[in-house]
């Protein structure tokens, strides 16, 4: 399993012009800044958003199990944001106000996250809100691919589609694995990157037929753009090793991996 790459397919709207170096928007918080030389000292207090994802997703309203957030516009937006909310492919838990059966997650609307950005402080060009919010929605359903595979593998025999009941953004919160990567590549620079993820997410998936909850740990990378720079992403999906079946799920993982790039090898030789 492991990290996976994530690009953005060929029928996602086009990149705001003027961005076509591949650099992200001022103010994306999906990306790391670029800039090589850091910007003079400004007396004003305004500093570029840490990278990582706007939306609190602790607080989370149980009537819809997304955060509350304002569809109003904020004060001195100049552009119009559509207020129409997706919905994505990612199961949610049934609940008191849905007894019949679980439905999905919401996405939250541009307008939406235009206000979380603006409530954190983060300057944002508003005409390149659409693109955050499609590029948000994206990685969110890719780390829920990635989450379906290791359930599948555990699961093959009697496997159900989990449900998603609760996530946790954790920007800032490095993860031991990620730590390690970090460090390795402090070590072997050639071989490994040192570059941190921009964000961190921790979902709690419920597996219907037993009822369990087990944590996953997603770790959001960059990676470099594609030839017509486009933005590309690299996901580390993986259950974290807080329970016997979760340790079991990784150590059984890593062994397929090492007999696979072993038999790769001796193939190769012959």
């Amino acid at each position: 399993m492991g990290q996976t790459a994530s690009q953005m397919p060929a029928s996602h709207p086009p990149l705001p012009e003027g961005n076509t170096g591949g650099a992200p928007p001022p103010g994306c918080p999906m990306h790391k800044s670029t800039a090589s030389t850091p910007p003079a000292p400004a007396p004003a207090p305004a500093t570029s958003p840490p990278a990582q994802c706007p939306i609190a997703h602790d607080k989370i309203n149980p009537l819809n199990q997304m955060p509350s957030l304002s569809q109003a516009p904020a004060p001195n937006q100049a552009v119009t944001l559509p207020t129409e909310r997706v919905f994505s492919s990612i199961p949610r838990p049934s609940s008191p106000e849905e007894p019949a059966g679980p439905g999905k997650w919401e996405y939250p609307s541009p307008q939406q996250f235009y206000n979380a950005l603006v409530r954190k402080g983060w300057e944002t060009p508003e005409e390149h809100v659409e693109t955050m919010v499609h590029i948000h929605n994206f990685l969110n359903e890719e780390a829920w691919n990635e989450v379906r595979k290791w359930e599948q593998k555990w699961n093959k025999d009697a496997y159900q589609e989990p449900e998603l009941a609760r996530l946790h953004g954790k920007p800032g919160e490095l993860s031991p694995k990620a730590r390690i990567h970090m460090f390795a590549g402090w070590l072997f620079p050639s071989r490994f990157s040192s570059e941190a993820p921009f964000d961190r997410h921790d979902w709690v998936v419920r597996r219907p037929t037993s009822g369990e909850e087990v944590r996953y740990i997603i770790d959001y990378y960059s990676a470099p753009d594609d030839p017509d720079g486009n933005p590309v992403f690299s996901l580390d999906v993986r259950p974290a090793l807080d329970s016997p079946g979760s340790i079991v799920q990784r150590v059984s993982a890593a062994t397929a991996d090492v007999w696979s790039s072993f038999r790769s090898g001796t193939m190769g030789d012959q």
